[in-house]
């Protein structure tokens, strides 16, 4: 071995070995698209299509040219009577809703797997019902020959009656007509001129209606009213009255659709199982009372609902949305055909009876919380729609499966979170999400594009990510010009998430649309082009508090023409009853002269009055509940500026901060504690070592009041510091507090309260 050079470990053998010899790595081909199996079974199957199509244009060519040898007549042009009777002609397509397939030719499916799934559910259907077409949009010229083949077996007896003026159920009878002149003038106002009566109900209680209130002269029937001409019948719209509670269930007098009427015992089985030995019925005594004002499209705010009922709702107006677009189908359908028969005849006009559709096609907008409830929601409209029919089908349901369900949260069961909190918040509950449903005859399509759908199920950030916000590119809101039924349920929610999204999802409704989106405007109906779609919208309202944003909605968001209607019951005890500890609950009232200077005068009063009395340093382990976040960044900063010992939590608050702060709250590290009331109504943590509590306003939900109050009690407190008997409960509020207040003190109370000369109210509760 050479001096000065490392040995090298097995010598020179790897120079010459040929094992050790560096081979190139072969390089993989790219994937190609054209070669995959599912593309070249798809281009045949296109293929097969275009064969098909191309024999049947020239059997019809060579029709065509007999007719014109034997013809001195003028007619069409031959290739547009060609494409018509194929269904490629460019006005099959402009129709809104143009068939009972039309959803299911609007798109591929994103990846091979939905293709393959996609397709054979469409082939197994069509083998059963002998008229269902392909899902893929390849496939559309085939499609529209089938569905010409049996457009004419869709006219329906009860729309030719409607058409010829006999109007008996409440969807033509609301929809059909336009407004006279006065009703409109009435409805038009801010607010509303309406005639309000109160009626007594068994389940609801007491139900105040508000109809649309015109002169006398227009208030006879719609046959004696003036004609437009000596030659013309014109009919108006009837105006609104107050219904007559469903006695017995009768599903043809209440003029549900017979193709769901074996299929709504089963799906609302889980709310009469109950009363099923006693009383037999489909609906329950509640579900009646409801029906009885939904099914006369007249609008609803109830503001009554709870976990007990709630699924009682949620079945109502799923039955009633299915019932409406199955309707508007039944509708366009039947039009279609006779338009088509119309067209074979020579004549070319649109009657003003076959005006049956919007500016866009989406006619049913659901909103809720979360997207278990929404999962709640496509489950009920797959049961009333198809049932145990084996001839339906769903398209994408794997899909919907695994993006709605799942991702729940652990509750742990140390310490257990209250009994509300685990219902609310059950299942997925993430709160972006929306999804298009189309509806066909036994066909529910889910994720169908928003123009393509008949009902729009979603949250509001989902809708307001969508609508954007003023110059924005890529804002969309034409898909709310033609909602003719809008539900909001769990209304109290939107409340804890952003009010302000919904307002502006509001905002956007019904106005013009910057595209056609394949529209024929030919069909659409008169009062649509007048601009008048905001009042002949029924818009129906569920929730568990009543709110004044909720009421500030419906008094000035729903401009129904045919009335609405609202329950209003009494709060007999209240929250404040729930109460266990012995503690002095102190009410300050203060003067404001409207709701605007409502937020100025609350914290002033709050900082002159209210927050001297604690800044003693006897007075520590105070907390401050704020339920609004505007509030709590205004009191937060006010701390900030005077320098006071304080911690804060809130919804944006960190984990570790949060510790932090309850740590440092109940070693009397801090003197006061700012809460946020979004932060308790989704975490509902257990806040230890109070003993002065202070809500800078009521809470938004009645029984958080009681629920934190309990939350003094001996067992949570800091025994090193502090007494039993230097505790105190200090609530602010102004009459524009009446709807929450009354959920904590009862109604009878607020209405003394608020109109008292006294401005401190104290109670005393517990054993």
């Amino acid at each position: 071995m050479v001096r000065g050079k490392k040995p090298t470990r097995g010598g020179n053998r790897r120079k010459f070995d040929k094992r050790f010899e560096h081979k190139p790595k072969v390089k993989k081909c790219k994937f190609n698209i054209r070669e995959a199996s599912y593309v070249k079974e798809r281009d045949a199957k296109n293929e097969e299509i275009e064969n098909r199509r191309r024999k049947l244009e020239a059997e019809r060519s060579k029709q065509l040219e007999l007719e014109a040898e034997s013809s001195e007549e003028e007619r069409e042009d031959p290739l547009k009577m060609l494409l018509s009777a194929i269904g490629g002609a460019e006005t099959k397509r402009q129709p809104v809703i143009d068939s009972d397939c039309e959803s299911e030719s609007e798109s591929e499916p994103d990846d091979e797997a939905e293709v393959k799934s996609s397709v054979e559910e469409e082939n197994l259907f069509k083998t059963k019902n002998s008229g269902v077409d392909h899902v893929t949009s390849e496939a559309s010229d085939a499609e529209h020959v089938e569905i010409n083949l049996r457009e004419e077996e869709e006219e329906d007896q009860e729309t030719a009656r409607e058409d010829a003026g006999k109007l008996r159920d409440p969807f033509s009878i609301h929809l059909l007509n336009d407004l006279d002149d006065d009703l409109y003038k009435s409805v038009s106002l801010t607010p509303q001129k309406a005639a309000t009566s109160r009626s007594k109900w068994p389940a609801l209680g007491t139900v105040v209606f508000q109809i649309p209130e015109v002169e006398d002269e227009f208030s006879k029937p719609v046959r004696k009213r003036p004609k437009v001409s000596i030659l013309e019948d014109k009919q108006f719209a009837r105006h609104g009255a107050v219904p007559q509670v469903i006695d017995d269930v009768d599903w043809d007098k209440l003029f549900i659709k017979s193709q769901i009427q074996g299929n709504i015992s089963k799906a609302n089985y889980d709310n009469i199982k109950d009363s099923l030995a006693s009383k037999p019925s489909p609906l329950t005594p509640l579900q009646k009372e409801l029906f009885t004002i939904i099914n006369n499209y007249q609008d609803l705010c109830y503001n009554e609902r709870n976990f007990a009922n709630g699924e009682q709702i949620r079945f109502l107006y799923c039955l009633h949305a299915v019932n409406h677009v199955l309707k508007t189908r039944t509708k366009v359908l039947h039009h279609n055909a006779k338009l088509t028969k119309a067209k074979k005849s020579g004549i070319a006009d649109t009657p003003d009876e076959y005006r049956d559709q919007g500016l866009v096609r989406p006619k049913v907008l659901i909103i809720v919380p979360f997207r278990h409830s929404c999962l709640k929601i496509v489950r009920l409209l797959i049961a009333i729609l198809i049932g145990e029919d084996k001839g339906g089908s769903v398209v994408n349901k794997l899909r919907f499966m695994e993006d709605f369900s799942g991702n729940e949260l652990a509750m742990p069961r140390k310490n257990p979170k209250p009994e509300d909190y685990e219902q609310t918040f059950e299942g997925n509950v993430d709160d972006t999400f929306k999804i298009g449903i189309s509806v066909t005859k036994k066909t529910l399509k889910l994720y169908s594009d928003f123009y393509s759908s008949d009902i729009i199920i979603s949250s509001v950030l989902g809708l307001r990510m969508l609508v954007g916000a003023e110059g924005e590119p890529d804002r969309d809101y034409d898909f709310l010009a033609s909602v003719e039924l809008l539900v909001m349920d769990q209304t109290e929610v939107f409340a804890m998430q952003n009010w302000d999204h919904l307002l502006h999802v509001l905002d956007h409704a019904h106005l013009q649309p910057k595209e056609s989106h394949g529209t024929d405007f030919s069909r659409v109906r008169s009062w649509v082009v007048n601009g008048w779609s905001k009042f002949y919208r029924q818009t129906l309202i569920f929730s568990g508090v009543p709110l004044p944003e909720i009421h500030a909605i419906f008094n000035k968001r729903c401009f129904n023409y045919a009335g609405k209607a609202r329950v209003v019951n009494p709060v007999t005890s209240g929250t404040v009853c729930q109460t266990v500890i012995q503690v002095p609950q102190v009410f300050h009232r203060f003067d404001s002269r409207d709701h605007g200077h409502d937020i100025e005068a609350r914290f002033t009063f709050f900082v002159s009055k209210i927050l001297p009395q604690y800044k003693d340093s006897i007075m520590n382990h105070t907390v401050i509940y704020v339920p609004s976040y505007f509030d709590f960044v205004k009191v937060r900063n006010y701390f900030k500026k005077e320098e006071l010992s304080f911690v804060q939590i809130c919804e944006y608050s960190k984990d570790a901060k949060v510790a932090r702060a309850r740590d440092m709250f109940y070693h009397s590290d801090a003197h006061f504690l700012i809460y946020s009331e979004r932060f308790h109504f989704f975490r509902r943590i257990r806040l230890k070592g109070i003993r002065h509590l202070i809500f800078f306003a009521p809470p938004t939900f009645p029984h958080f009041y009681s629920e934190i109050c309990n939350l003094m009690q001996k067992a949570n407190q800091n025994p090193n510091a502090g007494s039993d008997s230097n505790m105190t409960v200090t609530l602010v509020y102004s009459k524009y507090d009446a709807l929450k207040l009354a959920g904590i003190v009862g109604t009878e109370r607020t209405t003394k309260m608020i109109s008292s000369g006294q401005d401190v109210h104290m109670f005393m509760t517990g054993d």
